[in-house]
């Protein structure tokens, strides 16, 4: 199947991409080896209507479709995939969450400065003993009057210390097992509520990520997202639509390192001619391509299911699984290509490869992926 892109598409695409080449590209080196959280960017991304691309104007978003929106994201995580994973937090997980399942002052409360990049929001299942399983997960929250008393401690928090706003699920009933987990919509101002320590990390070093620590945080009952019970339906959901995100910035960050191994292997000379004539490495560039391109496809279907309606929970899977094991293989081989550079820091498929290895891991590893996908083919007689 061939996808065409529309016109408005096309325009998003190319906006984008001259905004990722021009402001989100020349210090995103900087900001890796020194941590710097992209604040002005993020700012200036808002501005440009992509923190809440998928939202509706009424509510600070742009209105845009997936498609639009995983061509963009792909643009910006090409440049710096520190970037890029806020940019989809705050779209695929946090913003569609409260579209979804807020209430209308929840949404003019907390959709509203999210959808339009001026706030900057955070998604907090995970925890230290719950990680592909979130059933495991402690945090209680209690019932106390018009409030709920929050306690516990979540982990690996995507933009956990700048976060204005954050979604976090915790139980309400240990004995209901997932219908026992709520979602809650939290505050930064909320002095229950505070972060841990950065988390120095492999890659993505210039996104933020921390412990979330609830310590008798309470959270009025007017700020639970959708109903009591509801959290894990909600966070699935989110997920969903995070998947694809992460097959689009897998694509991103393959584009650029397949596209930084090309101009090398035609500057790079080596017995009297530039590498790039010689017949081994030309196959490895025709592999990355042809796995990027398989993987760029998979994520474009899962975009129109969902933009369709249709579920495309098994279809966001099978792009999220392929699409983050394909970085790891064309980063990898990216690195190779560029012999001793490709291991140090002057050459930027270094970055690439150690942004990459979290892919297989984040918002659900390989073996959940494939955990969900063998269930919807099970499942579903028409697909034996």
């Amino acid at each position: 199947m061939t996808i065409q892109l529309t016109d408005e598409q096309r325009m998003i695409h190319s906006m984008v991409s001259e905004f990722a080449r021009e402001v989100v590209a020349p210090e995103a080196h900087k900001r890796d080896q020194e941590k710097i959280f992209p604040a002005q960017i993020l700012q200036e991304m808002g501005e440009l209507g992509l923190m809440g691309m998928m939202i509706p104007p009424e509510y600070g978003g742009s209105g845009t479709d997936t498609m639009s929106y995983v061509l963009a994201l792909s643009e910006i995580a090409g440049a710096c995939a520190s970037t890029a994973v806020v940019m989809s937090v705050q779209n695929s997980i946090v913003c569609e969450s409260i579209y979804y399942f807020g209430n209308e002052d929840q949404k003019k409360k907390y959709l509203v400065p999210l959808a339009s990049g001026k706030h900057i929001g955070a998604f907090a299942l995970t925890e230290p003993d719950a990680g592909s399983d979130p059933v495991r997960q402690k945090t209680k929250a209690v019932r106390d009057g018009d409030d709920y008393i929050l306690n516990g401690t979540k982990r690996f928090i995507t933009s956990g210390k700048n976060a204005q706003t954050v979604i976090v699920t915790a139980k309400t009933d240990d004995s209901l097992g997932h219908k026992g987990i709520t979602a809650f919509v939290v505050s930064k101002d909320n002095p229950g509520m505070k972060p841990g320590n950065l988390e120095d990390k492999m890659g993505l070093r210039a996104s933020d990520t921390t412990d979330l620590i609830f310590e008798d945080c309470r959270v009025p009952a007017s700020d639970r997202l959708g109903e009591e019970g509801k959290g894990f339906a909600i966070a699935m959901k989110g997920l969903d639509g995070g998947r694809i995100g992460i097959g689009a910035q897998s694509i991103g960050v393959a584009q650029a390192a397949m596209q930084a191994t090309i101009q090398y292997t035609k500057e790079r000379q080596q017995f009297g001619k530039s590498i790039s004539k010689f017949q081994g490495l030309r196959w490895i560039i025709a592999d990355m391509a042809t796995e990027i391109e398989a993987s760029r496809q998979l994520v474009f279907s899962a975009a129109e299911m969902k933009d369709r309606k249709e579920n495309y929970t098994m279809q966001a899977s099978m792009a999220k699984l392929f699409a983050s094991e394909m970085v790891n293989r064309v980063t990898a081989k990216a690195v190779q290509m560029h012999g001793g550079y490709g291991f140090t820091k002057e050459y930027a498929v270094e970055r690439y490869y150690r942004d990459a290895r979290v892919f297989t891991i984040y918002e659900g590893t390989s073996e959940i992926q494939r955990i969900v996908i063998s269930n919807g083919i099970l499942q579903d007689k028409r697909k034996l």
